[in-house]
């Protein structure tokens, strides 16, 4: 499982994470600032989420793998 963060104070509503992983990530409507949808995500999202980390521009968005048991 991955555990997905975003600070909205420094994101800039580029909206790539949007573009990347819509089931994850979506924009508030009156500023574009990103809204999580979803706090976690399945193993198989990793490469679509370590593309949305990499395309933000204003690195507000984070990933952590949980720890296999």
């Amino acid at each position: 499982m991955i555990r997905i963060r975003v600070n909205p104070q420094v994101c800039v509503g580029a909206g790539q994470c949007v573009r990347t992983v819509p089931e994850v990530f979506d924009q508030r409507d009156s500023d574009g600032i990103v809204v999580l949808l979803a706090s976690t995500a399945p193993d198989e999202r990793l490469t679509y989420l370590q593309k949305a980390v990499k395309l933000c521009p204003s690195q507000a968005i984070s990933i952590e793998l949980d720890p296999k048991p």
